[in-house]
């Protein structure tokens, strides 16, 4: 099965994530998904999460990557992977918001919407990326998940990604 892979260059300014949502939308209109499914939405709220965690809590520039068609871990055709590197090689940090915190919900929302997550080292940072099957159901924040840690499946919270990016 053939894969597409698309990328873009981030700069280290918080208004590029406006700029990346709107590269993104384009690219997902491009690959089939229509801009007004529930998927995309769902896609676009991924990309702007991981895209602000790389630039807000690094301030490096960080590159953003959509991969359409190819199967994902779990062997499901028609899979959207979605990469975020950056070059900061501390491991993301779930956290859990309060009340009225305006921080610390971004993990914990690609933990409730996407299929799969992770991280892994790459070059002298990192790559956080998640999955989202395009065949199957539209995940809401409320669904419990599987996490995948270093190539093992387990249930949140036994398994919590932790690090420095508060």
């Amino acid at each position: 099965m053939q894969v597409l892979q698309v990328q873009l260059e981030v700069g280290p300014d918080p208004a590029e994530v406006g700029r990346a949502r709107r590269w993104a939308r384009s690219r997902l209109v491009g690959s089939g998904i229509g801009d007004d499914e529930p998927l995309a939405e769902t896609l676009i709220l991924l990309i702007s999460e991981l895209v602000t965690n790389a630039v807000v809590h690094t301030g490096c520039p960080a590159v953003l990557r959509m991969l359409f068609g190819g199967a994902g871990a779990s062997g499901a055709a028609g899979t959207v992977r979605v990469e975020v590197a950056d070059a900061s090689d501390c491991p993301p940090l779930q956290r859990h918001a309060e009340g009225e915190d305006t921080g610390g919900r971004g993990l914990e929302l690609v933990d409730g919407l996407a299929d799969r997550w992770g991280w892994l080292p790459e070059g002298a940072g990192k790559q956080i990326w998640c999955e989202v099957d395009r065949s199957g159901p539209v995940r809401t924040a409320d669904v419990p998940t599987v996490v995948i840690q270093g190539g093992e499946a387990c249930e949140p919270p036994a398994c919590l990604f932790t690090d420095n990016l508060a």
